[in-house]
């Protein structure tokens, strides 16, 4: 189900139109409409809004029922193969980035992750 079609959903369960969901968001009417019919992929913070304005946890827009999805045990050490940080070692790394992350100013952090990114995306030369 794509994400207009939920809000769609559960706007119309809820008996609100895109009116009453453009005054409690304050986003356009059209915008509204955009994303229900999937010409516009909300941002994160849009689907905040929608949340918030339809009152359901953010989860609910993405999941359909009732009950929150069971969270998956990402405990140091779990078995599961290939999955990165898994082992203690990678455990304790990834605990340590975090850290540092969260000491560095949003500026400098964007830049690191733009710079990740391109590295991701550089072709690496064959052998």
């Amino acid at each position: 189900m794509m994400i207009g079609d939920r809000i769609r959903q559960i706007r119309e369960q809820k008996k609100l139109s895109q009116g009453d969901l453009e005054r409690k968001t304050g986003l356009f009417r059209c915008y509204i409409s955009r994303v229900e019919n999937g010409h516009t992929v909300p941002s994160v913070e849009t689907l905040e809004k929608f949340a918030q304005a339809l009152e359901v946890p953010l989860y609910q827009l993405f999941y359909e029922s009732e009950e929150p999805p069971a969270l998956p045990d990402f405990s140091p050490g779990d078995s599961r193969e290939g999955a990165w940080g898994t082992s203690r070692k990678e455990a304790r790394l990834l605990a340590q980035f975090r850290r540092l992350f969260s000491r560095m100013q949003e500026d400098d952090l964007g830049l690191l992750f733009f710079m990740a990114q391109k590295m991701q995306r550089r072709k690496l030369p064959s052998k």
